[in-house]
C-alpha cells in the first residue's frame, strides 16, 4: 500500500541518535553509523522524530510501504515502560489518529496493562537534544495596554529555529507562518504584537548557518506536510538577507500545493521598508 512514511538521508545523517529515543515505535536503529528505518511496519509517519534530528536529515515521503502494525509496535513499547507508553499514547492523540490510539489502548486492556499517567521528565533525562523537543506554549496571548504593562511573548510553540523544527507538528498544522531573519526580531520593536501574534514561526540566517539546502525541503515540507496557509519573510535591508526570500521561493515552486507568500523588509533603524506579496 502506498503511504506516509519516514526517509532519511543517508549524506546528511551524522549517526548522532538523537531519533532513536524520539522514535518510541523502535522503527530506528543506528546501523554503520547511519540512522537506518529498520521496519515500515513501526513506523507511522507521524514524523515525530523529524525535530529531532540537528541535521535536517530527515523528512517524510509517500511510498509503498507495509501498513503500520500497531499490535507489533506496542509489543515493542510495553517493555520499555510506562513512560513510553504514555509518550506513544500522547503522540498519536496530537496527530488525531483516533483508530491507533484506540488500538493501542485496547492492547493495554486485553493484555491488562494499567493506561499510565504521563510524567513529564526533567529536561536533561529526555532523550536527544533536549533545545529540540517540540512543546506548546500556552499561555494569556493579551496584549499589554499602551499606558503601561508588561507585553507576553507571543510565541506558541518550540523550537522555532528551522534546522530543528518538525513539519508535522501540531503548531504548523494550517498556520499562517512567519519565516524570520535571526536579526529582524532584534532590530524592529514590535515584532511580537505585529508579526507573531496568531502566527507559528521559524528563524533563519541566511549568511550564517550550515545546510540550507536542507531549508527549501523543509519549507516545502510545511506547505505539503503541514498545509500551511501562507508564508510572510521577514529580512534586513542588508544584501545577505535576501537569500532568505529565495529559499522560501524556491521551497514554494517544489511544493504540490501553492500558497502566497508576502516579502516584508525592515532597516536597520527598525522601521518597515517595504511589504508585499510575491
Amino acid at each position: 500500500m502506498k503511504r506516509t512514511i519516514i526517509t532519511i538521508d543517508r549524506e546528511k545523517c551524522n549517526g548522532c541518535g538523537a531519533c532513536i529515543p524520539n522514535c518510541p515505535e523502535g522503527a530506528m536503529q543506528i546501523v554503520d553509523g547511519k540512522a537506518r528505518l529498520i521496519s515500515d511496519l513501526f513506523c507511522d509517519g507521524l514524523g515525530a522524530c523529524i525535530g529531532h534530528c540537528p541535521q535536517g536529515a530527515m523528512a517524510t515521503e509517500e511510498r509503498e510501504a507495509e501498513s503500520y502494525d500497531g499490535k507489533k509496535v506496542m509489543d515493542n513499547i510495553v517493555g520499555q515502560g510506562d513512560n513510553v507508553i504514555a509518550a506513544h499514547l500522547e503522540h498519536l492523540k496530537c496527530h488525531n489518529q483516533t483508530r491507533y490510539y484506540n488500538e493501542a489502548v485496547e492492547y493495554l486492556k486485553e493484555n491488562h496493562i494499567t493506561i499510565p499517567d504521563k510524567k513529564e521528565a526533567p529536561m536533561h533525562e529526555r532523550g536527544g537534544c533536549p533545545g529540540a523537543a517540540t512543546r506548546t506554549i500556552t499561555k494569556n496571548q493579551s496584549v499589554a495596554p499602551e499606558n503601561g504593562g508588561k507585553r507576553q511573548s507571543a510565541l506558541t510553540h518550540w523550537p522555532v529555529q528551522l534546522h530543528l523544527i518538525s513539519p508535522v507538528a501540531p503548531a504548523y498544522r494550517g498556520a499562517d507562518v512567519v519565516l524570520s531573519a535571526d536579526c529582524v526580531a532584534y532590530a524592529y520593536g514590535d515584532f511580537h504584537k505585529d508579526w507573531l501574534r496568531g502566527k507559528a514561526l521559524s528563524i533563519a540566517c541566511p549568511k550564517l548557518d550550515e545546510g540550507q539546502e536542507a531549508y527549501a525541503e523543509k519549507i516545502t515540507a510545511l506547505i505539503d506536510n503541514a498545509k500551511i496557509n501562507t508564508l510572510t519573510v521577514l529580512t534586513m535591508e542588508v544584501p545577505c538577507c535576501r537569500g532568505l526570500l529565495g529559499l522560501a521561493q524556491e521551497a514554494v515552486k517544489k511544493a504540490s500545493r501553492k500558497i502566497p507568500i508576502k516579502s516584508v523588509v525592515i532597516s536597520l533603524e527598525g522601521e518597515k521598508l517595504s511589504e508585499e506579496w510575491v
